[in-house]
């Protein structure tokens, strides 16, 4: 039976914090606050956030449970394949990395875009040099999205440590402009009677609540890097939780912000406006000054980086853990003599994200929706692992065991398939377009042609004892 890859620990717990919270945040607050609170009205708004964030926490609560557990690079690879097998775990994989891909290959075209915003839409575009879906594909787009890939892989190429070190760097300045804008905006902010409405009725509850899934995809990046922490089992799932409830602060923090900076018209007038960047236009309008609110840009582009480098984290570990169990061809299971890194599937989603600039923003929105399509399909799986290996391996010792086991994993059974309903054209209020299930499609078929292959290859000659060995090493496997 050949050698075992494994990755270094070196991930203390402020590191696995800002992972967490840095991963989900991003830069959609910036953007999105605004729409949330004109749509829903202070109240609603703050209801919607609450209600996902009680969602995403029973979600969660399975995750928290199932990771210090099985604390092995994949995450939901191994959760799945410890409950269902093979099979169910090589397309819980490949559904999790079409996530994490996804979302990955959107930061880029989005730091772009933070840019062109921070400079007023002045800055040089070198030309336009295609277009694409709607798009102009200029040079100035290009250049910013393959640099900030390059910048993004040779972190992550550096290990662990290193990403860890650029993310709670980009996540801290990211947490200081949006708690400076709360504090102005609740100091100095308009009188109660000139803000916007509690609540705009029904259909503004609904449309917010819409939107606050995919506002907390990324706390379930924590597994992906579990074989690299170097902190007591028992407290990955507490600072799962913790960060769960750190995003569901931030955000409701940022519309009660954005109410109290300025009156209920501005919020509304910035939500129309398609030039605006609703959370910096109510910061520069409470100081008087357009300057702050280019301070305020420049600080949710942290959040871009933050995301971006959390979900290179996610996406590599989990092509390494299906190469290390020879999923995937080997060399992606390969780990740098120096800096303990997975160098291939590291480079492998670097050229991906240089890549995808070429298809012009307007494109890539279709990535991001198949992308959360792939996350809740992953959510779904890792629910039902859970409740399955409660009955099946109830004696596996758990560092963090989940209280009210049973019902938690019904119910987040249950907030699986509500996620899953959203994207469905069955009565759902935003289901998916046709090219993003196109996209979904295109992912699935190519997955079933590589799981086919992989099968046909000399990784499908390994036996399952090897498998199980290379998945779980000799701490965790059965047999």
């Amino acid at each position: 039976m050949e050698g075992r890859q494994e990755l270094e620990k070196s991930l203390n717990m402020k590191d696995v914090l800002a992972l967490a919270f840095g991963t989900m945040i991003g830069w959609g607050w910036i953007m999105l606050a605004g729409s949330w609170v004109a749509n829903g009205g202070i109240g609603g708004a703050v209801i919607a956030f609450l209600l996902g964030g009680v969602m995403a926490i029973f979600v969660g609560l399975t995750y928290a449970e199932l990771t210090p557990m099985l604390p092995l690079s994949g995450g939901e690879l191994v959760f799945s394949y410890r409950a269902m097998g093979y099979n169910a775990s090589w397309f819980t994989g490949w559904f999790i990395t079409l996530a994490y891909l996804g979302v990955a290959c959107w930061e880029g075209p989005a730091l772009s875009n933070a840019i062109n915003f921070l400079f007023g839409g002045k800055l040089p575009q070198l030309g336009v040099l295609y277009e694409f879906q709607g798009s102009q594909v200029t040079g100035i787009f290009l250049l910013i999205g393959v640099v900030g890939a390059i910048v993004m892989t040779i972190v992550n190429y550096m290990g662990a440590k290193s990403a860890a070190i650029f993310q709670t760097f980009a996540t801290v300045l990211m947490a200081i402009g949006g708690i400076a804008f709360f504090c102005v905006a609740v100091g100095t902010g308009v009188p109660a009677g000139e803000m916007i409405g509690m609540f705009t009725g029904t259909k503004g509850l609904v449309t917010v609540i819409l939107a606050v899934p995919a506002m907390f995809v990324g706390f379930d990046v924590i597994p992906q890097a579990a074989e690299e922490m170097a902190i007591p089992l028992g407290k990955i799932g507490k600072v799962m939780i913790i960060s769960i409830c750190m995003a569901a602060a931030w955000y409701i923090l940022m519309i009660i912000g954005v109410a109290m900076s300025v009156s209920g018209d501005q919020v509304i007038a910035f939500n129309e406006d398609p030039d605006a960047v609703p959370v910096a236009n109510c910061f520069a309008a409470v100081l008087g000054s357009p300057v702050w609110g280019k301070v305020m840009i420049l600080a949710a582009m942290c959040g871009i980086l933050s995301s971006w480098n959390g979900f290179v984290v996610g996406s590599s570990r989990v092509l390494f853990s299906m190469g290390r169990a020879k999923m995937l061809p080997p060399i992606f299971g390969k780990v740098h003599e120096k800096y303990g890194s997975p160098t291939v599937a590291v480079l492998l989603v670097g050229i991906l994200t240089m890549l995808s600039p070429l298809l012009g923003k307007s494109a890539l929105v279709w990535f991001v929706d198949a992308a959360a399509f792939g996350t809740v399909v992953a959510y779904f799986m890792v629910s039902l692992s859970f409740t399955i290996l409660r009955k099946k391996e109830p004696e596996l010792e758990r560092p963090f065991r989940t209280p009210a086991g049973g019902l938690v994993g019904v119910v987040a059974v249950l907030v699986a398939l509500f996620f899953l309903w959203l994207y469905l054209p069955l009565g759902s209020p935003a289901p998916l377009t046709g090219v993003e299930w196109g996209l979904v499609g295109g992912w699935t078929i190519l997955g079933i042609i590589l799981f086919i292959a992989n099968k046909a290859s000399a990784n499908g000659k390994a036996t399952k004892e090897e498998v199980e060995y290379l998945m779980f090493g000799d701490e965790y496997k059965r047999f």
